[in-house]
């Protein structure tokens, strides 16, 4: 049971990092019907966004000691941190928790750049088919996957969580199992903490506010909307931004666990848009659903006892999954009659 209980946490980590970028596809796609392979890219930038934060606040003053010496008789080298030499002790703060706070960096930089990437090139294809929306999009994200390793490199840059929350917790104890049974990060945990309270807000803005009304009513029927007199185009640009910016602080708070690097859009995209197609295209509540179900699959199909059994069944679970799926219900677990049924 305690190997069972691992194993669906660790879905539920994997899971919400499925289910937060899907739900950005999805929100897109059933908005706009653009099939936007450049999303996968928004992850990574909102990534590096923890990175370019991480590497402004230490940004160091270097001051030569004369009275040390280092083995060649130069004088040794005092580093310290502009952040702690204004701030003090709250900047040696800012530093340590310069991930959490970079979801203040990445918020507006992902508005910017989804309203930018859908103004000056993706409104030119609403009406094009959507082979050439795929094409467009994904030439995109290797630009802007090229763009990341020039200035950042080619190798992985790791974003260390904050000092206080590096620890693992006794999962098992607390559920009635042995000592150490259960050991589990903290930051794992606080990531799927963090995944639900943004599905929530998210899910709470299109549910309660008159935005959101709008947008669910667009999404159903766009064109009686606009005979409203309703501008449900400005609606979608600004909910294309929002799409970025939930994809953006899901990289961003998924850097400890993925040290960011310039290929990860890619490596994530795949697997989302198969979440999507899963839980059901146009489908929010499929996309969250399809994530975490995904994810815990992903997660049991992993585990040496079934490796043992069905060799490489890890790297094709969630493939299969999917064939199954859409044999059976091609409109996906949680798609709307008549999607993808035609």
């Amino acid at each position: 049971m305690d190997a069972i209980l691992l194993q669906i946490l660790n879905g539920l980590d994997k899971g919400s990092a499925y289910a937060l970028i899907a739900l950005g596809l999805t929100l897109i796609f059933g908005t706009l019907g653009v099939v936007n392979f450049a999303h996968g890219a928004l992850f990574m930038i909102g990534a590096f966004c923890a990175v370019v934060l991480q590497k402004i606040l230490t940004l160091q003053k270097v001051v030569l000691d004369n009275e040390n010496l280092t083995a060649w008789g130069t004088p040794s080298e005092i580093k310290t941190p502009y952040a702690e030499i204004w701030f003090g002790d709250f900047g040696a703060k800012l530093i340590d928790y310069s991930v959490p706070v970079s979801i203040l960096l990445a918020i507006p930089v992902m508005l910017i750049v989804g309203f930018t990437m859908e103004r000056g090139l993706i409104k030119h294809f609403y009406k094009r088919p959507h082979a050439d929306q795929i094409l467009v999009t994904f030439g995109l994200a290797i630009v802007l996957q090229e763009i990341v390793k020039a200035f950042f490199g080619a190798n992985p840059i790791p974003q260390p969580a904050p000092e206080a929350l590096r620890s693992s917790v006794d999962i098992g104890v607390m559920l009635g199992f042995a000592e150490n049974a259960i050991i589990y990060p903290v930051w794992r945990l606080i990531y799927f903490v963090f995944a639900a309270l943004i599905i929530g807000a998210v899910f709470a803005f299109l549910q309660f506010t008159t935005f959101g009304m709008v947008v669910r009513a667009g999404m159903a029927d766009r064109e009686t909307v606009g005979l409203l007199g309703i501008n449900i185009d400005r609606r979608f640009t600004l909910m294309f931004g929002l799409a970025a910016a939930v994809t953006g602080v899901a990289g961003v708070m998924y850097t400890p666990i993925l040290p960011p690097n310039y290929h990860m859009g890619m490596d994530f995209l795949v697997l989302c848009f198969v979440v999507v197609v899963v839980g059901g295209m146009g489908s929010l509540p499929g996309a969250v659903a399809a994530g975490f179900l995904l994810g815990i699959l992903e997660s049991f199909a992993s585990m040496n006892e079934i490796k043992s059994i069905l060799p490489g069944i890890d790297q094709i679970i969630i493939y299969l999954v999917a064939v199954v799926i859409l044999l059976t219900r091609p409109r996906g677990l949680l798609g709307r009659k008549g999607v993808m049924e035609e």
